[in-house]
């Protein structure tokens, strides 16, 4: 009886080819720019304005010249970090070898698969690495404090993350996994089966929620006169947040095995330091004294 009444009020689940996404914009007729390509840009273009506009309100630890440094890198660092983190982390063959690296067999001009980005694959674990690097390398020739800049330049950060999984949603790609609450939806690729948007759920954890928390933190409180403390929450947060989201979000198809065996997905064993590290840095800034909050100590007009 109640396997009835459950049948009587079941849902049509939503089919993702029935909202009419497209996977970028046609200009000219002959070039098409991804949304993904497009995320990318916008996010950078946002963290970059931002972070200027940041450098204006007290207390600031770098100049302008430093941020239009900083953004040259950390942009090479999140293309270079991503792909190879990817490449890395997620590739792994049954040698233990990853195949980006030893994959010549790709169509076109470019055949080793690990410089085909547009074939897609992108870590963040990876871009992290790669954005982590570039501040040590200018916050070190400029002697800039390390964890003051990080602070400024993570408030920004999960804007680009929310636009990626937006992005990610468009395309129709990095699917949930299977479920039977009513907003499931059908996604091409992965059959017939009724799965969590697991996108939208990264986007609105690691990118909105997060956003607003930082964007409160640093412009409604005296939070970013503790040196870590932003940074901090934000990798805390992010860490957090991945490491749920991935209870949601399908394994990626050569790691399934990795996840069966270990009991979390290669996403959730990264997320593992990040929620550490996090915490660890958070503690860190709140037992130690705030840094002076005088307009006289930022070098913003250096």
């Amino acid at each position: 009886m109640l396997s009835l009444l459950a049948a009587s009020g079941a849902v049509d689940p939503i089919y993702w080819s029935d909202l009419g996404m497209k996977p970028g914009i046609d200009i000219f007729g002959f070039f098409t720019l991804r949304f993904y390509s497009l995320a990318y840009l916008i996010g950078v273009i946002f963290a970059y304005w931002h972070t200027s506009k940041m450098l204006k309100a007290p207390g600031a630890p770098m100049a302008q010249r430093h941020v239009d440094d900083l953004f040259f890198y950390c942009t090479l660092g999140v293309i270079l970090g991503g792909r190879l983190g990817y490449a890395a982390f997620y590739t792994g063959g049954e040698t233990g070898i990853p195949s980006a690296f030893t994959d010549f067999s790709g169509e076109g001009l470019v055949s080793w698969k690990l410089l085909r980005m547009w074939d897609g694959g992108m870590s963040f674990h990876g871009g992290l690495m790669g954005v982590v690097a570039a501040i040590v390398f200018v916050t070190w020739r400029d002697k800039l404090n390390f964890l003051r800049v990080c602070d400024y330049i993570a408030v920004s950060v999960p804007m680009g993350m929310l636009l990626g999984r937006l992005a990610n949603f468009n395309n129709g790609e990095l699917w949930g996994r299977q479920t039977d609450v009513a907003w499931g939806m059908v996604f091409p690729g992965a059959g017939e089966v009724v799965r969590h948007p697991s996108q939208l759920y990264q986007a609105g954890l690691e990118g909105l929620a997060l956003l607003v928390v930082l964007m409160l933190l640093f412009w409604k409180t005296k939070a970013r006169y503790r040196p870590g403390f932003l940074v901090g929450v934000f990798t805390l947060g992010m860490g957090v947040a991945r490491f749920v989201n991935e209870f949601f979000r399908e394994p990626d198809a050569q790691l399934a095995d990795f996840a069966i065996r270990t009991g979390l997905s290669m996403g959730q064993w990264l997320s593992v330091p990040l929620i550490l590290i996090g915490l660890i840095v958070t503690l860190y800034a709140v037992t130690r004294k705030p840094v002076g909050t005088g307009a006289g100590s930022s070098p913003a007009t250096a």
